[in-house]
């Protein structure tokens, strides 16, 4: 790469649960003959989705380009961890020629494009793209959508009434902000939720977007790398709730990491996940397990009370048997005695 050429960097955002690790693990493994970096944006203060994506590093994506910030949002730290993050991928022999950013569910992209404004690295870096998932059946289900017109009659009868919703206000931020946005898990969706789904993002996006379906994160590379968005210098193409406000919180979210000895069966597992989810609105597990007898390590995936399992790889020697889950839900659903209890057994 030309050392005047701006190294491009794609900001991969979407709400939690949406498919991002898989999206990324997918373009680790099919890299189109670019070296790649990744770095995991983590909320909360352990990361597993960097841990994950280092279990399935190959030479175009060595584990040495698999960088962590699992102490805030990037756009929240940026001369303590994403200045240095990035400068650091930047001086690696070879030069990573492209950066993917997986942000976390709860973050709001335009924030962090604010970031690469910065002057220690506007020179050197771009955003070739913004790529929004988003889960097929919940946005059909209306779950992160507001309903506009209810919106409208409640903003005519009560003006100082706050009809948003944390999680409907990050949704919105992240469609206003993306150049494509990927409906993932088509196939629980359904033709018809799909076409709904494409209706609620036609309504929310202020400018038409490409939308794409993906399965279990293939997508074509060429179709999200290689934008040339230049995001950084169309900020007001990309509306947000937040625009205006000196700064953002993530303060209506809170996480709980949960220790877990070695399981004697999974799907006891999957039922206290499941039970914990209907009791305390749980949005979000994810993490691994051990379980009795198998030298696989067992990942953990949650989105409300859907599980999903599955070996992801051997347990590395003297690593110790042990499982630990990240648990996400909504300030007032934490308990983390409770969840601990709930989950544990």
């Amino acid at each position: 790469m030309n050392e005047l050429t701006k190294l491009p960097v794609t900001v991969i955002t979407g709400f939690l649960g949406s498919g991002k690790t898989t999206l990324i693990r997918h373009l680790m493994q099919n890299p189109q003959g670019k070296r790649l970096a990744v770095i995991v944006n983590e909320f909360g203060d352990v990361g597993v989705d960097g841990e994950i994506l280092k279990s399935c590093a190959i030479p175009d994506c060595p584990e040495e380009n698999i960088l962590e910030l699992a102490n805030g949002c990037i756009c929240c730290t940026v001369a303590d961890d994403f200045i240095p993050t990035i400068e650091a991928l930047m001086a690696l022999e070879p030069r990573p020629e492209h950066i993917l950013i997986e942000t976390s569910g709860l973050a709001l992209p335009k924030p962090l494009l604010k970031a690469f404004d910065w002057p220690d690295i506007r020179s050197r870096i771009t955003v070739d793209g913004v790529i929004a998932l988003a889960d097929a059946e919940a946005v059909a289900a209306g779950r992160f959508a507001p309903d506009v017109d209810a919106v409208e009659r409640q903003r005519a009868a009560d003006e100082g009434l706050d009809h948003e919703t944390p999680l409907s206000e990050v949704f919105e931020d992240q469609i206003s902000c993306a150049d494509i946005i990927l409906l993932t898990k088509p196939d629980l969706a359904g033709a018809a939720g799909l076409a709904k789904a494409r209706e609620l993002i036609a309504a929310e996006a202020p400018r038409p977007l490409p939308v794409v379906e993906v399965a279990e994160g293939v997508v074509d590379p060429r179709v999200i790398l290689g934008l040339e968005a230049a995001a950084e210098d169309d900020m007001a193409a990309r509306p947000s709730h937040h625009d205006g406000a000196d700064d953002h919180e993530h303060d209506d979210f809170d996480s709980v990491v949960v220790d877990l000895p070695e399981l004697a069966d999974p799907a006891e597992l999957v039922a206290r996940i499941e039970a914990l989810a209907k009791q305390r609105n749980i949005l979000r597990v994810k993490g691994y397990a051990a379980v009795a007898g198998k030298p696989m390590r067992l990942l953990v995936q949650a989105v409300g009370a859907r599980v999903r399992q599955q070996f992801d790889r051997p347990w590395k020697p003297g690593e110790e048997r042990l499982g630990r889950l990240v648990v996400i839900a909504e300030h007032d659903d934490i308990d983390a005695g409770a969840i601990r209890a709930a989950l544990a057994g």
